[in-house]
């Protein structure tokens, strides 16, 4: 199913595709995997929990619904703002210098958008089991997966943020993270972090990552050889969406 919702917080449309198993539903109700750039990667999500979730058994991948969050045709541009915080003053790399002209720090609106506009739909349409629920991000994606956990932990039991953008303004999520450490000891959520091997800097901003959370969380680091920033999703998913299950 697909349909298009205009968001009163973010003042924009977004186009939501939702996959749902054509098996019994377990007890509870399926979990749910919210999936960002859905225009990118929902399609991919749903054939690897629907092929791999037919012999469950083996592949420990287990029927979900999948909910694919897309932007327009102006995506590039849109997710700067989406994914990305709110600051005083932003640090660009050089190569982002005079890019954005101020499209960015929009991550506050659209976590509203998914929490008080997108999952209500969701869960009043679908059968969802509101304790299962897990957030997927790619690059910007994953710098916001990495933002939401910060500032929402309990919206998910699970985030996946695969080459998270962590080098984004400065590095600040690593700043988020020293204040997230400082409120919670122990959080029932888990995370999984996962980086192409041929990824550079980002290989050890996102190992850094996963230790300095592994403090206080169950976290899981995979860096998947030979694999690059373009390269890595389709490698790294199969077990992402074991990690959602276990």
């Amino acid at each position: 199913m697909s349909f298009d919702i205009t968001s009163a917080y973010t003042d924009y449309t977004y186009n939501i595709n939702v996959y749902v198993p054509e098996v019994d539903m377990p007890e509870g109700g399926f979990s749910v995997v919210y999936v960002l750039d859905g225009s990118s990667y929902f399609q991919f999500v749903k054939e690897i929990v629907r092929l791999q979730s037919i012999n469950a058994a083996k592949t420990e991948v287990f029927p979900s619904i999948i909910v694919g969050v897309g932007h327009g045709e102006d995506m590039r541009m849109r997710r700067f703002y989406d994914f990305t915080a709110p600051a005083e003053s932003y640090v660009y790399p050089e190569k982002y210098r005079g890019a954005f002209d101020g499209q960015h720090g929009g991550a506050e609106n659209f976590s509203r958008f998914l929490e008080e506009e997108l999952k209500p739909i969701i869960q009043a349409d679908y059968p969802v089991n509101t304790n299962k629920q897990v957030l997927f991000g790619h690059s910007l994606g994953g710098y916001f997966a990495l933002w939401q956990l910060f500032n929402a932990s309990a919206s998910y039991h699970k985030y996946i943020a695969i080459s998270p953008s962590i080098w984004w303004n400065n590095h600040e999520l690593f700043q988020y993270a020293d204040t997230f450490l400082d409120a919670y000891s122990e959080l029932n959520a888990t995370l999984f972090v996962g980086v192409g091997g041929l990824e550079e800097f980002m290989v050890d901003d996102a190992q850094k990552m996963a230790q300095q959370l592994g403090k206080a969380m169950g976290t899981t680091f995979y860096v998947a050889p030979d694999e690059n920033h373009g390269s890595v999703v389709p490698t790294i998913m199969s077990r992402a969406f074991r990690f959602v299950n276990n």
